[in-house]
């Protein structure tokens, strides 16, 4: 599917491992749209590529238009009866090429019901080009243009595609890679667009040891900063509720991206991640609230 020998990415760096796993989710055959970004540049040096499915290399903002034309190609091919096995669509992209370059093409692609999966690979800036923020920043993080740290808060990826009425979505991280192999596994079953969102560190610019990497994606979930989620039809499932949350200082403490922050701008931060995750209690259902 994607070999990992192959793919020259930074050490510690979990992008392969969350597609491989996306990708092992289902038997048929797939076709890939990859966005420029990160893992396009460790996994597609010339004249070598470490995908072993039929991959095609869209630029920052098409990824899902790209895919639009090959799914709707497709569907004319089956009807003619040229094709007679399924295929699974696929668009991978970093947060860059999602929340921002891309989300034009990819709310147009939602919205007239293009059958794909829309993988989101959120490490939280343009890593590949030097860390500058995107619009999935969190609040208070240093980047290569937010040096002194970003003043707003990070865009609510998911909220914006259930507002297409899409069919499914998800929040998954590899803090639990079963769930997102399951997220994944239901995304291709479910005819229409789907969208999985998965925190991915970059322990470059996010600045953590890579000993603390299991310790990184532990405390965002335990933190509720990211809580693993699903929505199927509009219906909200909590996938991991932790029995003792733990401060978001924990989570913080661990990068130097937020080692600036004074007492006054967590509890800003701890503030919102709470109000947020009150709201997903609410609307989640099987929640007791």
């Amino acid at each position: 599917m994607i070999s990992m020998q192959e793919c020259n990415s930074c050490i510690g760096c979990m992008e392969p491992l969350v597609v491989k796993t996306v990708l092992n989710s289902t038997k048929d055959k797939k076709i890939v749209s990859l966005a420029t970004g990160c893992l396009e540049v460790a996994s597609t040096k010339y004249p070598n590529s470490a995908w072993k499915v039929s991959t095609i290399h869209s630029a920052f903002g098409n990824t899902a238009a790209t895919m639009a034309g090959i799914e709707t190609a497709f569907n004319v091919l089956k009807r003619k009866k040229k094709i007679k096995e399924d295929i699974k669509f696929l668009v991978v992209a970093g947060d860059g090429g999602t929340y921002d370059i891309g989300l034009q093409a990819l709310s147009g692609a939602m919205e007239r019901g293009h059958d794909f999966v829309f993988l989101c690979l959120d490490n939280g800036a343009y890593m590949n080009t030097g860390g500058q923020r995107s619009s999935s920043t969190p609040y208070g993080s240093i980047t290569s243009t937010t040096p002194s740290g970003k003043l707003s808060f990070r865009k609510d990826l998911v909220k914006i595609a259930n507002a297409h009425d899409i069919p499914y979505i998800a929040q998954a991280s590899i803090f639990d890679l079963e769930d997102l192999k399951m997220k994944a596994k239901k995304a291709f079953s479910i005819k229409g667009p789907s969208l999985i969102n998965v925190l991915v560190p970059c322990i470059r610019f996010w600045r953590f040891n890579i000993v603390d990497l299991k310790k990184i994606n532990e405390t965002a979930i335990k933190t509720n900063f990211w809580p693993l989620y699903e929505i199927e039809n509009g219906k909200v499932k909590i996938n991991y509720k932790t029995e003792k949350r733990l401060p978001i200082e924990e989570f913080l403490k661990l990068q130097g991206r937020f080692k600036h922050l004074d007492k006054k701008q967590i509890k800003i931060i701890q503030e919102k991640i709470d109000r947020d995750y009150e709201e997903l209690l609410k609307r989640d259902s099987n929640s007791l609230i």
